[in-house]
């Protein structure tokens, strides 16, 4: 028998993120199920082209992005659902597909839902894709949701 006692949903705090979070939280209430919140703040430094390059942003901007990603996740989702469940809300930065397989392993999760942008052809091909990647890596099963489609509707 499936026993979910841990769902991960790492967030961007899109629209896209707020459609996976409604699976997520009809999941977590079925199977009385701890929901982990989870958002990352892109470590961008990699991405600078030469090392000794000046970095064009400083230590101090994505401090700052962190603490405003901090106070947004404390109040994501907005629906009032969640004083029902136990919700665990975390921020951290690096590269958002390894650490959200990272804090899959170390969380013990059991699935994750995940929300697609549903981008395809240059755009994809240009910037690769986070739930590809997650789905390829997690330790747990992937459920992966669309942004157009169709919505959750309990039988």
């Amino acid at each position: 028998m499936l026993e979910l006692k841990k769902i991960l949903v790492p967030t961007d705090f899109s629209e896209f993120s707020k459609h996976s979070v409604n699976y997520a939280y009809q999941f977590a209430k079925r199977f009385d199920a701890e929901l982990h919140l989870l958002n990352v703040v892109e470590d961008i430094y990699p991405i600078v082209p030469e090392p000794g390059t000046p970095a064009p942003i400083s230590g101090e901007y994505l401090s700052g992005l962190k603490e405003s990603s901090e106070r947004m996740i404390q109040q994501f989702p907005t629906e009032d659902w969640a004083s029902d469940l136990s919700v665990v809300r975390s921020v951290i930065s690096g590269t958002p597909f390894l650490e959200i397989i990272r804090y899959a392993r170390t969380e013990k999760i059991d699935m994750i839902v995940i929300g697609t942008h549903g981008r395809s052809g240059l755009i994809h091909a240009l910037m690769g894709s986070v739930v590809e990647k997650v789905v390829r890596k997690s330790p747990c099963p992937v459920l992966t949701v669309r942004p157009e489609g169709h919505d959750f509707v309990m039988p």
